[in-house]
């Protein structure tokens, strides 16, 4: 049997849609891979869930990728103090209340260690003999070692309408849309779930989809 890939797009705290996603796509632990292309937080009311749930499936399987969504990234910023008001404006407060249910009053930081530790190891991208997986995009004529971090996390239209060849086809998210794109040289999988759209897997090589 081949071994299969599905990537599964930006689930942003919308926890019932991830479980009912999951429940609908045949994975092989054994033998297919899991990506998650990033932005696990902010916007929808259960990020947490979404967080310890991710871990708890890292925790059964060791073919499971968890790449660096900008939303992770604002966290980060958010957490440093570096730009508190980007994370904030931009669904993060959604974010910190799905934290504070179930934590002390007086916590000084309601985000457990371990998912401080899930956030700091995501990857920025995954690439395979066929395909790059990244959050947002590529740049056109940079090498994919020499990509810059914040063009994978946040570009958009300069990618996405690019027929530059990458040399495989890119799997990204970031930039919703009702339905998936699909392109020669990239297939882009956010349809906005945590707007009332649909969330959306990909499996690959057959190019199938799945949505709840």
């Amino acid at each position: 049997m081949m071994e299969r890939l599905f990537a599964i797009g930006d689930i942003h705290g919308c926890f019932d849609k991830l479980i009912a996603l999951m429940d609908i796509i045949d994975v092989d632990p054994e033998r297919d891979t899991l990506v998650f292309i990033g932005d696990y937080i902010d916007r929808g009311t259960q990020s947490k869930e979404v967080v310890d749930y991710l871990i708890d499936l890292s925790r059964q399987s060791g073919n499971v990728v968890f790449l660096k969504g900008n939303h992770e990234l604002m966290l980060e910023q958010y957490l440093t103090g570096t730009n508190k008001l980007g994370f904030l404006a931009n669904g993060g407060l959604e974010t910190l209340d799905s934290y504070l249910k179930g934590s002390s009053p007086d916590a000084t930081n309601p985000i457990p260690t371990t998912h401080l530790d899930f956030f700091s190891d995501l990857s920025m991208y995954y690439e395979t003999d066929q395909y790059i997986f990244v959050h947002a995009g590529l740049k056109a004529n940079v090498p994919l070692e020499e990509q810059n971090e914040g063009d994978m996390l946040w570009i958009r239209g300069e990618f996405i309408y690019s027929d530059f060849d990458f040399g495989k086809r890119v799997i990204f998210g970031h930039t919703p849309f009702q339905e998936p794109i699909i392109f020669d040289n990239k297939i882009g999988i956010d349809t906005g779930a945590v707007y009332g759209n649909k969330l959306t897997c990909v499996e690959l090589p057959a190019a199938r989809f799945y949505n709840v």
